[in-house]
């Protein structure tokens, strides 16, 4: 990490003391995190994020009182810009899908390996969506469970061609270095076709965008664009 580098803020909520010890320990190994503040159950995880405003929010879904969706929706409206990644043992496409809806910028399962987890933290904090490589094939079968709907017109008729391009991107997981290198431009030139992405479609993240791509059937094409 370059000296002038502000250390990655992270934020644990689980209501597993020893396993947010685990994490903790994992993350001090490493010089580009601070852990800012632990919190057993989710008011108590709302209450420290507005008071520490970390970068990255490592949240359990399953929780005693406050579930962690609860959470994830409560702790967003009022801190909308931490990025919030779900860390737990559920795997069902459901909590999945109902997390990345509600805003959370990851999903990631607690058997994946340290280094999967470090990694993923720091895309996170960088605005990249993060999900793990088995949930992402579920995400993918569970929204086309049936012959995916066609999007409607009055929604992707508000995309450029080279949007529609960058939104085929978005549904397979790609950052926006490999969509540049892919199409050719720019990589400021794809941040900013992402972000007229989302305010056309009235989107939040990279995370909901691939989820209504995915939704409409656009993520089946890996043809290079001409």
């Amino acid at each position: 990490m370059n000296a002038a580098s502000k250390p990655i803020s992270v934020l644990l909520v689980d209501d597993h003391t020893l396993f947010r010890s685990g994490i903790r320990s994992l993350l001090q190994r490493h010089s580009d995190f601070s852990i800012v503040g632990e919190a057993s159950d989710g008011v108590e995880g709302i209450k420290r994020a507005k008071q520490l405003r970390p970068d990255v929010v490592l949240l359990d879904l399953n929780m005693p009182g406050m579930s962690g969706l609860e959470t994830l929706q409560l702790l967003l409206q009022d801190c909308p810009d931490i990025a919030v990644i779900m860390l737990t043992v559920s795997e069902e496409a459901e909590d999945l899908t109902s997390a990345l809806a509600s805003g959370a910028r990851g999903y990631l399962i607690k058997n994946i390996d340290a280094d999967y987890l470090v990694r993923a933290i720091r895309r996170a904090a960088a605005g990249e969506p993060v999900l793990a490589e088995a949930m992402t094939t579920k995400l993918v079968a569970h929204l086309q469970g049936g012959t995916p709907k066609p999007a409607a017109p009055s929604e992707l008729d508000k995309l450029t061609p080279r949007e529609k391009e960058i939104l085929v991107c978005l549904a397979r997981g790609e950052s926006n270095k490999i969509i540049a290198r892919t199409l050719e431009v720019a990589e400021s030139t794809v941040k900013i076709h992402v972000q007229n992405i989302l305010k056309k479609l009235n989107l939040t993240s990279r995370v909901q965008a691939a989820v209504f791509a995915v939704g409409h059937g656009m993520a089946g094409s890996s043809d290079k664009p001409n």
